[in-house]
């Protein structure tokens, strides 16, 4: 799948993921590795992404002597992840044309 779908895609996975649980960067990483290679690169700034526009916050907490920064979904993501779940059907009616399963 082109890289470019799957980014656009992802900030929904990490919306979604947050809605479930709190997590910080190499977990999430670890997660997604079965959907799409991710690296730290394109991670961060995703999260850089969704932190500036109120859909995640954060805070940090000390692990094995080491500082985490972990991420939690806000109301205004839950807001934004609900919108993308309602609005669905409008990628899945693209994906089914693709695949010749739907006339446009």
């Amino acid at each position: 799948m082109d890289s470019q779908v799957k980014k656009g895609l992802l900030e929904f996975y990490i919306l979604s993921k947050l809605s479930r649980e709190e997590s910080y960067g190499y977990q999430m990483i670890k997660d997604l590795a079965d959907l799409v290679e991710i690296s730290e690169s394109t991670l961060y700034p995703i999260l850089r992404r969704l932190e500036g526009g109120g859909d995640v916050d954060t805070y940090s907490r000390e692990y094995n002597s080491r500082i985490r920064r972990y991420y939690r979904i806000t109301q205004k993501g839950r807001e934004r992840l609900a919108e993308f779940n309602r609005e669905q059907w409008k990628l899945r009616k693209i994906l089914r044309y693709i695949e010749g399963k739907e006339e446009g």
